[in-house]
């Protein structure tokens, strides 16, 4: 039984460790394969604020809903320079972690009453590069009424992002 509460996704990029770590701790560069604009630099505590580039397509997200068998909600576009996340912990080359609103698009959430979930990510060296592992977890605490949806909009997200970040590292 999938009781909503922890995406994990693992890949082996072929980049040598140094070489990831920047890619997702460096605001510039996580901004490339992330796609959105961040203000501050990554640091253990500090609130991070960004703008999305490139917007979102509404109907594209609502069929992406209804392949993850959920009912089609509209989303709420993002405001320039919104808290994009919080950064929990750094540590060089190997873990990387912040918190933030899952599935923050949703017109159904409710800033003032949403609790965050951890996305960490992992790094280790391995013969063909690097193993990343993200993990992120902490999902029992949004609201059931749209739990599912932030799980499963997430699940898809980050098996985008990581692929992204592939492309990204090895230049493909």
């Amino acid at each position: 039984m999938n009781t909503f509460d922890r995406i994990e996704k693992e890949i082996v990029l072929r980049a040598p460790i140094e070489r990831v770590w920047q890619a997702i701790t460096n605001i510039a560069e996580f901004a490339q394969w992330f796609g959105i604009k961040l203000n501050q630099n990554f640091a253990p505590g500090q609130t991070i604020t960004g703008t999305f580039e490139g917007g979102f397509d509404e109907a594209y997200v609502m069929r992406c809903q209804v392949s993850f068998g959920l009912e089609p909600t509209a989303i709420r576009l993002p405001q320039p320079n919104t808290v994009f996340c919080t950064v929990e912990r750094m540590e060089a080359p190997s873990l990387f972690s912040f918190r933030w609103i899952p599935y923050g698009i949703d017109a159904a959430y409710d800033p003032a009453k949403e609790s965050t979930t951890l996305v960490e990510f992992r790094l280790k060296p391995v013969a063909e590069g690097t193993r990343l592992t993200v993990t992120e977890s902490g999902f029992e605490g949004v609201p059931p009424h749209r739990r599912k949806r932030a799980f499963m909009m997430n699940e898809g997200g980050w098996s985008a992002q990581i692929e992204n970040l592939r492309r990204y590292v090895e230049r493909i």
